[in-house]
């Protein structure tokens, strides 16, 4: 009871009215041109619906009138595409028919229910018998004027009802295909997909930056040297350059979906985030050996972030101390290493986003990440498959 009166006060309760009441104009000039046969409609209705156009027209004012909250929404629950299939075609087919049969409910309640509820008043004055329907030729009584408001909530209740139906009839019939739901799933994975890369893309470069300016002024401030201060600010500045810029790629991301953007950092400017890391007072040992440049390019990017996660957390945990790097390219495969002397403070950070965006690269290339103390070093070492990928 209570679930129709929160219906009543709904704007979708009368659009669906007005749905509904849509082809009892056509019901109407039909039976006006002739009384004897209404069947015709319905056989009308089949090669109107095998129209691939009418379930583009249906479905748009489905949706308009039948889910307003869901108008110009891809996932829409009604779809405004014509038919591509001949299960399409027929699905409208039979939504048409319901429609007809609905409508022709929707129009004798309309007209019917509130006629009565005039005749039930009239019968209730000295106004004389009525000849309305249900109450024809009944004596005057005023008690019936109590059960005027009684047709008038049965309308309401129909209408409620015939608007659950109609919209339940369209959400079936009009909804989307399976290769169309497909399509929106493979979609929406994408678009996932896009926002964890940049999530990931902003976590590594803009963390790597705040984290070298960190170390880079807490060495200057304590260093008292304005030759080392003036490197220090130069490394900051310069290491901020490069964030605003990954920054701004990140922005045109989003702001063009779909438009190409400029070239992400790749492997190939490994010296550029080695120089950093030396900037802010590691002691790099690297060590790069194979065509670099050969490298497909998703294995490429990936690998630069993997690098640069991996410098960040040095940086981060352990300051100053000697970082090894290896980077080697050989046997269809990237293998990257990154080892620094274990610290008591490195224990406690397994369990980051960095390091886990770091397997989570390596695994969506195929390849394999392991993180994690290993012989008195903190290492984190990467194996990325090049077959395939580009």
């Amino acid at each position: 009871m209570f679930r129709y009166l929160r219906r009543l006060a709904t704007s979708a309760t009368y659009t669906r009215w007005l749905h509904l009441l849509i082809p009892g104009a056509v019901c109407s000039v039909w039976l006006f041109i002739s009384m004897d046969t209404p069947w015709l409609l319905a056989l009308f209705a089949v090669p109107v619906g095998l129209l691939p156009g009418m379930r583009l027209a249906e479905g748009v004012q489905a949706q308009l009138l039948l889910t307003p909250a869901e108008r110009g929404r891809s996932g829409a629950a009604i779809s405004t595409t014509a038919a591509a299939t001949w299960a399409d075609r027929w699905r409208t087919v039979l939504w048409l028919e319901i429609r007809l049969l609905l409508a022709l409910v929707i129009w004798f309640a309309t007209v019917w229910l509130p006629a009565t509820a005039v005749g039930l008043v009239l019968a209730a004055t000295d106004v004389g018998p009525s000849n309305e329907w249900l109450v024809r030729g009944v004596e005057p009584h005023w008690w019936y004027a109590l059960l005027a408001p009684l047709p008038i909530l049965v309308l309401l209740a129909v209408v409620v009802a015939s608007g659950e139906l109609i919209t339940a009839a369209a959400r079936g019939l009009l909804g989307p295909s399976p290769v169309q739901r497909l399509t929106v799933l493979e979609e929406r994975t994408e678009q996932l997909l896009e926002r964890n890369r940049i999530a990931r893309e902003l976590h590594d470069s803009i963390g790597h930056a705040l984290t070298v300016a960190v170390v880079q002024a807490g060495a200057a401030r304590a260093a008292h040297d304005p030759e080392f201060t003036e490197r220090a600010l130069a490394a900051i500045e310069e290491t901020g350059r490069d964030a605003l810029d990954d920054l701004e790629r990140v922005l045109r991301v989003l702001r063009e979906s779909g438009t190409p953007v400029g070239q992400q950092p790749t492997l190939a400017e490994a010296d550029r985030l080695l120089d950093s890391a030396r900037g802010s007072g590691a002691r790099i040992d690297a060590d790069v050996s194979g065509p670099l440049e050969q490298v497909p390019g998703a294995v490429s990017r990936e690998g630069y972030r993997i690098l640069q996660e991996s410098l960040t957390n040095v940086l981060r945990h352990s300051g100053a101390v000697p970082v090894r790097v290896r980077i080697s390219v050989a046997k269809g495969r990237l293998e990257l290493e990154v080892a620094n002397p274990l610290t008591d403070s490195m224990g406690t950070r397994g369990g980051g986003s960095g390091l886990r965006g770091i397997r989570e690269r390596a695994a969506l290339l195929g390849g394999k990440a392991k993180t994690g103390p290993d012989d008195g070093e903190w290492r984190v070492h990467a194996s990325l498959p090049l077959n395939g990928l580009g």
